[in-house]
């Protein structure tokens, strides 16, 4: 360990999460043990567990009896305070998303996503189903609406890897702000069997109807998430 003012457990706090951020030690990964970790930072055993024990108390290992301590799954955590996507969100975890489609076509009669979206009844809707994943973990069941002409640009990439924010802003179409709508609803049987949960387990369904900088709406999107893998963070102040 390098000497320096900071106490040498809470050196090898930051040591230990640096391996979790770059993924060296995975999710349900156990851990080096102490052992090895004293070996390895050159510190005594009561410094490796005053670190660990932090770390357990912070949510990013857990001590399993007759096992060991492994790298504890993180819940997703969206934010009321800026628009970002789901891609987003994962990747700041430190995760890998990507999608699986279940459908993506144009259709005409969709009538409601038309009026949620400004269109007019002659227009078309692009639909794009798919189920999303962090890592290799299913987290949610998302279906997006887009106008015809932002559907045009969408389907020309793999849209099982896609990030929309990021192709529409490399088509200099930007996102402004959006309106959402957060409710709790039980999972139907075809839900389940897409998300490997029990039928009628809690989803955590959000609508959000995004705007461009011309204030017309863009992006129409009805995402239902896992709520044991997912949790929204507010911000209230006073």
């Amino acid at each position: 360990m390098k000497s320096n003012n900071t106490a040498l457990y809470l050196q090898v706090k930051d040591h230990l999460i640096e391996k979790i951020q770059q993924q060296i030690w995975r999710p349900n990964q156990l851990i080096p043990t102490e052992q090895e970790l004293m070996k390895q930072f050159g510190v005594s055993r009561t410094t490796i567990r005053q670190a660990i024990n932090m770390l357990v108390a912070d949510g990013l290992l857990e001590k399993q009896q007759g096992k060991g301590t492994v790298v504890k799954p993180q819940q997703l955590v969206g934010s009321l305070k800026r628009l970002k996507g789901f891609a987003e969100e994962v990747m700041e975890k430190g995760q890998v998303p990507h999608s699986k489609v279940l459908r993506a076509e144009f259709i005409d009669t969709l009538f409601f996503e038309k009026t949620k979206l400004g269109l007019n009844e002659d227009e078309k809707v692009l639909i794009i189903e798919r189920i999303r994943f962090a890592d290799d973990v299913p987290i949610a069941l998302e279906r997006s609406c887009w106008p015809e002409a932002i559907g045009k640009l969408l389907m020309k990439h793999d849209l099982d890897t896609a990030k929309f924010y990021s192709i529409l802003e490399e088509d200099n179409i930007l996102l402004k702000r959006a309106d959402e709508k957060i409710s709790a609803i039980n999972s139907t049987i075809s839900e389940a069997d897409l998300l490997g949960i029990r039928a009628g387990e809690a989803l955590l369904e959000m609508t959000r109807l995004s705007y461009g900088l011309n204030d017309k709406p863009i992006e129409y999107t009805k995402t239902r998430y896992r709520s044991d893998q997912y949790h929204y963070d507010i911000e209230l102040r006073r």
